[in-house]
């Protein structure tokens, strides 16, 4: 007798566009997913169906861009649930996208699950109207932080929203050896302060690449000088290795920097975390790293995730990184520096409660699969 198949999941977010965060986020749930209900067969929807094949075993990959409306209707019908998120995928022009194959699920009956989503900026008519519509009528709605939930409740959605965290707190490190330190110039016996900076982008519209290059160089001379550091720039995708080469041309100590050059994998990353003694840094899954790690941090705000994620450890809230002077934020780089004994404690207190939180949107998730039926359609390529 055959055994009843498990359900059928697709994975809809920004998988496959080599960003280090959003391929965390992508582990984690398959991670959650493959501990709660080995029985699956999970499909990601990505943007580069050969790099998530490679970084990813073991599940089904769909390349969704630039796919027509039938094919694509096929696609999703074939699903038991569809999972949009997590991560910050819903802001103006971008969310019109991912929208559309939500839509498509809807219209042929597939439930969906919102798993701790990003949102905003959300301004645009067509972008809200489709927020509006599709979230009202998602089985259930997660968002990371409270600022997502405003910008949803802004837009029109009126459905209850859950404040969860961010599924990239659930990963588990992979070893960073010294032996892959050294093979990227940096060097063993030196305190080592990393650095993550990005690019201005749709998400950060309002940051004036001049004006924070120079701000973080003097940052950077900063930490050499003050604390004999040597500064290691972390690319979380690889147009950042443009722009922290960009901040050091305005350092007079480049020489004691070094910008990783290596492709790693988010557990990689998360292990070379572990070598730092201290970060400065603009990405928020960067400063995720560092929490788990316990590593003293100072987030440079360029987006309300990122304040949110630093008053939620207690960490310092800066109001931006253009708008800061150079003054005050060296004097904070000073603060966190002397009081890193206290902060590394009140990160080791208060990171765990995130991880539960994190916990918890997956157990919800595996208890709404419960409630789901498979499809007799068995799922396979499209005819």
């Amino acid at each position: 007798m055959n055994k009843p198949r498990g359900p059928t999941i697709g994975l809809l977010g920004s998988y496959g566009g080599r960003n280090v965060g959003d391929e965390a986020i992508l582990t984690s749930i398959l991670g959650s997913i493959r501990a709660g209900r080995p029985d699956a067969t999970t499909v990601v929807f990505s943007r580069s169906p050969e790099h998530t094949r490679i970084h990813h075993e073991g599940v089904d990959v769909v390349g969704w861009e630039g796919v027509s409306r039938e094919p694509a209707s096929q696609i999703v019908g074939r699903l038991d649930v569809l999972v949009l998120g997590g991560g910050g995928i819903l802001y103006d022009t971008e969310a019109r996208r991912y929208l559309r194959l939500v839509r498509l699920a809807q219209e042929q009956n597939v439930p969906v699950f919102t798993y701790a989503l990003g949102a905003g900026p959300l301004t645009d008519r067509l972008d809200c109207m489709m927020v509006r519509e599709t979230l009202t009528a998602a089985t259930t709605i997660t968002v990371r932080d409270e600022e997502s939930r405003l910008v949803l409740e802004e837009a029109g959605v009126m459905s209850t929203i859950t404040v969860t965290a961010d599924p990239a707190l659930l990963l588990e490190q992979e070893e960073f050896g010294h032996d892959l330190l050294r093979a990227e110039g940096v060097p063993e016996g030196e305190l080592l302060v990393g650095m993550s900076v990005r690019e201005p982008g749709r998400a950060a519209e309002h940051l004036d690449s001049q004006g924070y290059h120079e701000l973080l160089a003097h940052v950077g001379d900063f930490l050499v000088r003050r604390l004999d550091a040597y500064v290691v720039f972390v690319p979380m995708e690889r147009d950042d290795i443009r722009h922290s080469h960009a901040v050091l041309s305005h350092m007079s100590a480049a020489d004691r920097c070094r910008v990783l050059h290596g492709n790693y994998r988010p557990r990689q990353i998360l292990g070379l975390i572990r070598h730092l003694d201290l970060v400065v840094g603009m990405r928020l899954h960067f400063l995720i790293f560092a929490a788990l790690q316990g590593v003293p941090l100072l987030p440079l705000p360029y987006a309300g995730k990122v304040f949110d994620f630093a008053q939620q450890l207690g960490a310092p809230a800066l109001s931006g990184v253009v708008r800061e002077a150079a003054g005050p934020l060296l004097a904070e780089v000073d603060r966190v520096w002397d009081e890193r004994p206290a902060h590394t404690e009140r990160i080791n207190a208060r990171t765990p409660a995130l991880r539960a939180r994190a916990a918890a949107t997956a157990e919800h998730f595996l208890s709404q699969l419960e409630l789901i039926s498979p499809r007799t359609t068995v799922w396979g390529p499209a005819a």
